[in-house]
């Protein structure tokens, strides 16, 4: 049985969607419009085959009666509309009852999937590791959804959560001076904040963190790589830094020096039990080590298993349509 197309409500929701997305499918419509609930039925059908899913594929509709600001900025005149996007480019427009075109369009779909599908399976391969991966799981740091995490109290002149999730060989260890920033350091003082919720449900096992501050010892000011951290699970949001002071967490954790690899990252086994189905996770920087008014992190690493996707308008694979 096909998924239903996720329905966008808001222009907020639009650019989380289409710009969020690899490949994004958006039909406008209106319930009143024969035409355009027929040409739903024929997208969620041939979702059929479509692996994507995530950051990779979303199918989605507009109710041009409801969101009017949209369908005015894409200067929709005729039901139904289909638009297609790739990395929020739109890149194919079918207007009006067009089968033949719409047909076409879906086949541009599954050629896009499978692109990016291929892309990613390519990078995830040959992604920069700061240290092995445990027997039986895998990197899934890129369950994390980017657009709704948060980072407190950085240095706005170094990185973002996307610094901190990247899966290239971070700049400090390519023999090279830097051409920008591609870590995170702290601001007022020794702390930080990271929420991350993710598009699917997983079981998290390990953590890996990657610290890799300048060595001169005779400056006060470097800054240092993290002491003591914690971890809480399932938040709907990020907490303020008084309330992650005092709340229990899920797990504390305390570096040493023998934690960290010549890489520059310690791998941090998580107590399983706790982090099973979980779909966010907060991680709390409460101190460096060291004396230092800074801490840094280079690259974080999220090491597990991947369950069931969250939103249920993310699609999964159903069978042929009649005839086919």
């Amino acid at each position: 049985m096909s998924r239903s197309a996720r329905e966008i409500s808001s222009p907020a929701e639009w650019s989380t969607v289409v710009e969020g997305t690899k490949v994004c499918v958006v039909l406008f419509y209106s319930p009143s419009n024969a035409a355009s609930l027929e040409a739903i039925h024929i997208l969620e059908h041939h979702s059929q085959g479509l692996e994507g899913r995530g950051t990779v594929l979303e199918l989605a509709k507009v109710n041009v009666d409801e969101v009017k600001a949209i369908k005015s900025a894409y200067s929709i005149t005729k039901l139904p509309t289909t638009m297609l996007f790739r990395n929020g480019k739109e890149v194919d427009k079918v207007s009006g009852d067009n089968i033949p075109r719409l047909t076409q369009l879906i086949e541009k779909v599954k050629q896009a999937v499978d692109s990016e599908t291929t892309k990613k399976a390519s990078g995830s391969a040959n992604s920069w590791k700061g240290a092995a991966l445990p027997r039986g799981y895998v990197d899934i740091t890129d369950q994390v959804e980017l657009n709704r995490s948060e980072l407190l109290n950085f240095d706005t002149e170094t990185g973002g959560v996307r610094a901190l999730l990247s899966s290239e060989k971070p700049s400090a260890l390519s023999g090279g001076k830097a051409t920008a920033k591609d870590w995170v350091e702290s601001d007022t003082d020794d702390q930080l904040l990271l929420f991350m919720p993710f598009q699917s449900m997983l079981k998290l096992h390990t953590l890996q963190i990657t610290s890799l501050p300048p060595t001169d010892d005779d400056d006060d000011e470097a800054p240092m790589r993290p002491k003591t951290i914690k971890l809480f699970v399932n938040k709907s949001h990020n907490l303020g830094f008084d309330e992650a002071e005092d709340l229990q967490a899920t797990q504390d954790i305390e570096l040493s020096e023998s934690d960290w690899n010549k890489e520059g990252t310690a791998s941090i086994p998580l107590r399983y039990v706790r982090f099973q189905n979980i779909d966010s996770l907060v991680l709390f920087v409460v101190n460096g080590d060291g004396d230092s008014e800074k801490v840094r992190i280079d690259r974080l690493r999220l090491i597990g298993e991947s369950g069931s996707a969250r939103d249920m308008g993310k699609l999964e694979k159903v069978g042929d349509l009649p005839g086919e």
